[in-house]
């Protein structure tokens, strides 16, 4: 059985993306019970204190909502009372190799989705309360229990002037509750509410759905790089305006030719998909390797051991482009096939490369987008 049946409780991947995905909630009981050592409050707090990692501690107080971001310092968790607060670490796939491993366990789910592992820890009562996600997740249980309380409702009436979005008037019509390696499918927009029962991580599995004005915005920042227009605006034909204020009509028209000449085509979008969905987070960065290799010591090294993609690190391809981490790879047409197996299994045997690709897994070895596969 495959980790994504396993995951899915024996369902295969077909049967999920075809009656669930996209469509309706799925409570899955014992999904992954094995989960390594657990990501616990005492874990969650020390990476909550760190520059290269996404935290928040949402907490209600007297009925109000309050949210505080990371970084931490260690004091402030000590002045935490034992109910009603909720810390979450994003990303945590990135610092910790068996939280890696269960990300990609969901490898059924095209990469150019998959985003990362957010674990939170609440003690009894801690909730970030009732409200929606524009995104698929998986919100798989470890240690503790947990009471989700789902909706179906559509109304996006939130509670003014709290610091994160929560529904007020949520109406219940499912409840569950999760205990340790239980975990529940939600689609985008269903409305759901989790408080704590226990002590206990939410570890959630979320995906990328990046709203039309983002994805808009981005191809324009994409294509003010790369457009080049001939020319300059001219009217050596101007007449004298009886209002000199107006924006006359032929300016209008002259732009408007110009600017006609914007075209893009699939090969453009598929360009700019490839740069965007690679693009590391703004405080994601990577380690140079420690041993200082020439190009000679590097193929003789990985002949012998193969490479591992960093945790960090996202290769994702489309037509005959191969892309790391925001950047546009040298790949031949030779090459290609174990580029796309690079991609798809996240590490390369070992093996003796042509120059030109050789070059390039140099190049990214040096920037520390991957590794020696026995590091």
């Amino acid at each position: 059985m495959t980790a994504s049946n396993n995951v899915l409780g024996g369902m295969s991947p077909e049967e999920f993306l075809r009656d669930y995905w996209h469509k309706k909630p799925l409570l899955i009981r014992g999904a992954i019970a094995d989960v390594g050592p657990h990501v616990d409050f005492s874990v969650l707090a020390q990476l909550a204190q760190r520059d290269d990692a996404e935290s928040r501690l949402i907490e209600n107080r007297n009925g109000k909502w309050h949210l505080e971001r990371g970084p931490f310092r260690a004091s402030r968790f000590r002045k935490l009372p034992d109910t009603d607060w909720t810390i979450l670490v994003q990303g945590v796939n990135h610092h910790l190799s068996h939280i890696d491993e269960i990300l990609w366990r969901f490898n059924f789910i095209p990469y150019s989705r998959l985003d990362d592992l957010m674990i939170s820890y609440a003690p009894p009562g801690g909730t970030v309360g009732p409200h929606f996600d524009a995104y698929d997740v998986f919100l798989l249980q470890v240690g503790g229990k947990k009471r989700w309380q789902i909706s179906a409702q559509h109304d996006d009436d939130f509670i003014e002037d709290a610091p994160i979005r929560v529904l007020k008037d949520f109406r219940v019509e499912q409840e569950f509750v999760l205990e340790h390696g239980d975990m529940l499918y939600l689609p985008p927009k269903c409305a759901h509410y989790g408080v704590a029962l226990e002590p206990g991580m939410t570890y959630s599995i979320g995906f990328r759905a990046p709203p039309a004005q983002e994805l808009a915005t981005q191809f324009l920042v994409y294509l003010q790089d790369r457009v080049c227009l001939d020319g300059v605006y001219a009217d050596p034909d101007l007449k004298r305006q009886a209002d000199p204020a107006r924006i006359s009509d032929e300016m209008i028209d002259q732009v408007s030719a110009l600017l006609s000449k914007i075209s893009w085509n699939k090969d453009t979008v598929c360009d700019f998909l490839g740069h965007y969905l690679t693009e590391p987070k703004s405080h994601v960065f990577y380690d140079a390797p420690e041993e200082d290799l020439d190009e000679d010591e590097f193929a003789e090294r990985v002949a012998d051991s193969g490479l591992v993609l960093d945790r960090k690190s996202q290769i994702l391809f489309c037509d005959a482009c191969v892309y790391c981490n925001g950047e546009k790879l040298a790949a031949t047409p030779d090459d290609f096939a174990l580029w796309q197996a690079f991609a798809n299994q996240r590490k390369l045997k070992p093996s003796s490369f042509g120059a030109d690709m050789l070059a390039t897994l140099y190049d990214g070895y040096q920037a520390g987008y991957w590794h020696f596969a026995e590091v």
